[in-house]
């Protein structure tokens, strides 16, 4: 048997219709519709194509000359490194939650929940600042083009915030609209790329001194060891050229799978279309961000590309609107801000995921968190703010999306490497298997850690979401202690559920013990001997569970007779008063007898809060109240016994 989730155990049912237009529709309800993988890879491009607005310039900001050697490196840390783990990913995590799941189930206990949301607030800043940085750098486009330039030139935080808050509106209409607008806006700009770069490549052909100036350049920058080493260790400047590998599993319940795919199990066939999603992505990708780093490093002269220059921030427009006229440069400016614009789509996607199914769960986040409406509307706003703060400038959030965006990666790898090695362990296979993701490893660590080194501004913003996670998880676990932090309620034979029914409604006294081998005779002649009772009386145990850092428990009960009376057995409890509670309410008895221990209040709260132990009578009173408040109030309740130990 399992219980139907109680109302009011979430707050209050909402009264107005505002409120219930915020809770129309849940993160689930929002998955159920699927689409084929070739739509959903326009969701997760719309955020990895659209670096090729801001990646060619970052390239070569970073490297010059040796841009195109560094952008292949990164071309081969994609295809060889990204793409295996994150299908590794997707075999293990087919719900959306990503790598974090996996480490989740790795690291148990408070420990790996607080490793956890260190995670995710890593991940809040790489998708919180994929948001905002692209939207800035779609409105850096807008008030640089030439035709444009005279009447927005000084609008770039307005502008930005007017992109980000219509993002937040094709949300609030729903994922429909979401995975529509995605492919009619990345499918032109990828096909206005292709143009702009093989215009460039015919210029190039034409004139053979661009490319013998070229080899001029890296000739003296040394031999061709010292180019390789230079391009290594220029490569994690250009890692953002990575992204959209995590959104890509995260918005794996978007993909329609195959109608023989398991309910209960790895479902194959949405893995194997996720496993196509991402490998297309990445050849895509890979194509378009070799030929457009060859195109701008040979024709864009270095005092165009530089800071404060004509083609800084946006290299292939500059080409675009260089070789190709006016006319077409304002059409591809005009794509690129809508991809720009809508890049953050991914990002909110995997946000709307990956919040819903943690955070809620932990008991860091209120109940209305897994609504999808109240959601994108706070997102929203922190992206108002965070632009806001950073005054809309692209490459003052560059170190900070850096930082989130590598962390994520890095995690991934350990995530993956561990699990592979515990797979062939367990399977008893060679534990070389885990060997090539160990190496994938090292080379997300050496690119984490070489981005924080030369940009420390990133971990510092990083560490403020983190710390923001903590702090209102913290806060939101304290608010809602009192709910009955029950998942659902099952039995552990035929026997324990007729017995349940036997004692249901009103037929019996609730008695709680604090131990299992409590001499109930004894329990039972004190109450007798102090209280008027008639009738059977159900005397409850809570065992707790190991792992108690779980927010919400799924309680199994064995209960058996007593002569004339009951014993009901709770296992796997994270908390006794609020188990103690949620049985009660569903038991429904004449009276309940609690007992009370006169420990010191301090040390009782602080043991309620971390292990889900405390002054169980006066917190079980505490709970129902609440509860009752939100309940029908001609309702008939038991009577309430604080009995001292």
């Amino acid at each position: 048997m399992q219980t139907e989730p109680l109302p009011g155990t979430s707050g209050p049912p909402p009264t107005t219709p505002l409120a219930r237009w915020m809770r129309h529709g849940s993160e689930g309800e929002q998955h159920e519709e699927t689409w084929p993988w070739y739509k959903v890879l326009w969701l997760t491009g719309v955020d990895y194509f659209s670096t090729l607005g801001y990646q060619p310039g970052i390239a070569l900001l970073a490297a010059g000359a040796l841009a195109p050697l560094a952008t292949t490196i990164l071309v081969l840390v994609t295809l060889f490194g990204a793409v295996p783990m994150y299908r590794e990913v997707a075999k293990r995590s087919y719900l959306g939650q990503g790598s974090i799941s996996m480490l989740e189930r790795l690291l148990p206990g408070w420990r790996g929940k607080l490793f956890i949301l260190g995670l995710i607030g890593f991940a809040a800043t790489a998708f919180i600042v994929t948001m905002t940085l692209s939207a800035a750098d779609a409105a850096l486009h807008v008030t640089e083009n030439p035709l444009l330039e005279h009447w927005l030139g000084n609008a770039q935080v307005p502008l930005t915030i007017g992109l980000l808050v219509m993002l937040g509106v094709v949300f609030l209409r729903g994922f429909r609209e979401a995975i529509g607008v995605a492919g009619w806006i990345a499918v032109p700009y990828l096909f206005l790329n292709l143009i702009v770069i093989g215009r460039g490549l015919y210029e190039i052909a034409q004139h053979p001194e661009y490319l013998e100036n070229w080899k001029l350049a890296l000739q003296l920058k040394g031999d061709p060891s010292a180019l390789a080493l230079l391009a290594l260790l220029t490569f994690p400047k250009l890692a953002l050229g990575l992204s959209g590998f995590e959104t890509g599993v995260t918005v794996m319940p978007l993909v329609r799978g195959s109608p023989t795919d398991s309910k209960t199990g790895p479902p194959l066939g949405r893995i194997r279309a996720t496993e196509r999603l991402l490998l297309t992505a990445a050849v895509i990708m890979s194509g378009v961000l070799i030929g457009s780093s060859l195109v701008t490093t040979l024709l864009i002269p270095e005092s165009a590309w530089t800071p404060g220059g004509e083609a800084a921030g946006r290299a292939l427009a500059w080409t675009a609107h260089h070789y190709l006229g006016p006319v077409f440069g304002t059409v591809y400016d005009l794509s690129t801000i809508l991809i720009l614009w809508f890049a953050g789509a991914s990002a909110m996607a995997a946000l709307l995921n990956i919040i819903p199914k943690y955070l809620p769960r932990f008991g860091m986040a209120p109940q209305w968190v897994g609504y999808v409406r109240p959601l994108i509307l706070v997102i929203t706003a922190i992206n108002v703010v965070v632009t806001i703060y950073f005054g809309a400038e692209v490459e003052a959030q560059g170190g900070a999306y850096a930082t989130g965006v590598l962390a994520l990666f890095l995690s991934a790898a350990i995530a993956v490497t561990l699990a592979v090695k515990a797979e062939a362990k367990a399977e008893r296979k060679p534990a070389w298997r885990a060997v090539p993701f160990a190496l994938i490893t090292l080379v997300f660590a050496f690119t984490f850690f070489d981005n924080v080194y030369e940009r420390p501004d990133g971990i510092i913003i990083a560490s403020f979401f983190i710390f923001s996670v903590l702090l209102l998880g913290a806060l939101s676990r304290y608010w809602r202690a009192t709910e009955f932090r029950v998942e659902k309620l099952t039995f552990v034979n035929a026997e324990s559920e007729k017995l349940w029914e036997e004692m249901r409604p009103r037929k019996v006294h609730f008695v709680t013990v604090k131990h299992a081998d409590t001499a109930y005779s004894r329990v039972k002649t004190r109450i007798k001997k102090h209280y008027a009772v008639q009738g059977p009386m159900a005397f409850l145990h809570v065992e707790l569970a190991t792992d108690r850092s779980n927010f919400d428990s799924a309680l199994s009960l064995r209960v058996q007779r007593l002569g004339d009376d009951y014993r009901i057995t709770v296992h796997n409890a994270v908390a006794v008063a609020n188990t103690v509670a949620f049985i009660s309410e569903q038991l429904d008895p004449i009276s309940i007898f609690l007992g009370l221990t006169r420990e010191n209040p301090m040390t009782q709260a602080f043991r309620y809060l971390l292990w889900g132990e405390g002054e169980t009578g006066i917190l079980v009173y505490q709970i129902l109240l609440k509860y009752w408040k939100w309940t029908h109030e001609d309702d008939v309740r038991p009577n309430i016994f604080l009995m001292s130990d």
